[in-house]
């Protein structure tokens, strides 16, 4: 199940017309774009709304974003063997590191969230930051291919 435009609200398109600014992007899905920022929390209290929430998504991202990042490192390090390499990879790309480039570009403040992870300070967790980030980078993916995340995780 994924969103169809006409099920967008106002709120979701100011939400997914900064997610754009911010990453200097233009998504073509915008309905999987939302879903990318929505937490089953939310779906959990709006039953009623036909939307996908974001963790197929972050589940893709992860793939993607291993693939970017060792794209990255396969250019910048070029005298380092294997195992170096997966080190360094895995420095990157865990929770704290994604949470820290969600929080660089404001994430947090787009995330469709149910009202008890809003008070619980959901919108500042990390692994609710790090799985939206993912998540973001599947839709760069599937919106354009691989060339948009190498891009933006190069800027990041």
């Amino acid at each position: 199940m994924t969103t169809s435009p006409e099920h967008l609200s106002p709120r979701d398109e100011q939400h997914l017309d900064e997610l754009e600014r911010r990453l200097g992007v233009k998504l073509r899905d915008r309905s999987r774009a939302i879903c990318a920022l929505t937490h089953r929390s939310y779906l959990n209290e709006h039953r009623e709304l036909q939307r996908d929430d974001n963790e197929r998504l972050e589940f893709l991202g992860d793939a993607v974003l291993d693939l970017a990042i060792s794209h990255h490192l396969m250019e910048r390090c070029p005298a380092a063997r294997e195992g170096e390499l997966s080190r360094l990879r895995a420095a990157i790309v865990d929770e704290e590191g994604l949470a820290r480039i969600a929080r660089g570009i404001g994430l947090g403040e787009l995330l469709v969230l149910g009202r008890g992870e809003q008070l619980s300070g959901g919108r500042d967790k990390p692994s609710l930051l790090a799985d939206a980030m993912e998540a973001v980078f599947a839709v760069l993916y599937l919106d354009g291919g691989l060339e948009p995340v190498v891009e933006l995780t190069g800027r990041l």
